[in-house]
């Protein structure tokens, strides 16, 4: 049985099917846990949705922030934006029961016998895994209830603003928590986030990128997508950045967590 972590698909069918294809991927045996993103920008959201669905026990992933987007522009709180290709998505027979499936999705998972964590975009430096269990499990129970969509209306209204106010005000959780597990690169080590440019070097003096703090080397293997311009490069030993840029044209990569080989497709 073999075990692989997958980057950010992001509705590129063709090239997942080829990476599972290089894999030998068996899914009698075997199990894709892909760093969310599954959807949004590539041409065939809808393949890649309907097959991790179809998988079942075979395939896992996190929730990606264009994942969450997804689930925003169905559920009327949202509008699509400029290059959004969720269309088919939105329209299909089926859209319903692929919507309560993705909402049914983690934000976060650690495996404490390997003790390795994966995320879509990371976990926050003044955070422990266990606070961030207990984070992503607020918000997957917002997601999972019947009355979501009108406790989910404050993750789209405006960003995260007043980190004091995240212990008491239930409104700034969700959007805090979201950030961080979905949307987080440069960070300072209090938390604080820098959403205005994805280079450490145009940061605000104190801004880097998560990986690089102390507390993040005491917290196991993590491993994370979201970050394409790493082009798959932490340079920090047991941190690994799977996003190699796929919808734009580059590469889709796999890693095995047993052995932590890396194996990748081209986009064409």
């Amino acid at each position: 049985m073999a075990i692989y972590a997958i980057g950010d698909i992001q509705g590129c069918y063709d090239q997942l099917c080829r990476l599972l294809d290089k894999l030998a991927f068996d899914p009698s045996k075997d199990c894709i846990w892909a760093l969310g993103d599954l959807v949004n920008r590539g041409k065939s959201s809808l393949a890649v949705l309907r097959l991790f669905k179809q998988l079942g026990s075979s395939a896992k992933t996190v929730l990606g922030n264009h994942d969450l987007h997804l689930i925003g522009v169905y559920s009327g709180l949202r509008t699509m934006q400029s290059g959004d290709t969720l269309d088919e998505i939105i329209d299909a027979d089926d859209a319903d029961e692929l919507i309560n499936w993705l909402r049914y999705q983690p934000l976060f998972i650690h495996n404490a016998k390997r003790n390795l964590s994966l995320v879509h975009a990371g976990i926050p430096p003044h955070w422990s895994i266990k606070k961030t269990l207990l984070e992503a499990k607020f918000l997957e129970n917002i997601l999972q209830d019947d009355n979501y969509i009108k406790q989910l209306k404050v993750l789209y209204e405006a960003p995260p603003t007043n980190l004091s106010a995240v212990n008491t005000d239930d409104s700034e959780r969700i959007k805090w928590t979201a950030a961080y597990l979905t949307r987080m690169r440069l960070c300072d080590n209090k938390g604080d986030l820098c959403f205005n440019t994805i280079k450490p070097d145009l940061a605000k003096s104190g801004f880097l990128p998560w990986f690089s703090f102390p507390q993040s080397l005491q917290k196991g293997t993590i491993i994370f997508g979201h970050w394409s311009t790493l082009k798959g490069k932490t340079n920090v030993t047991n941190i690994h950045a799977l996003d190699t840029g796929c919808v734009w044209g580059k590469q889709l990569t796999a890693i095995n967590i047993d052995n932590f080989h890396r194996v990748a497709v081209n986009f064409d």
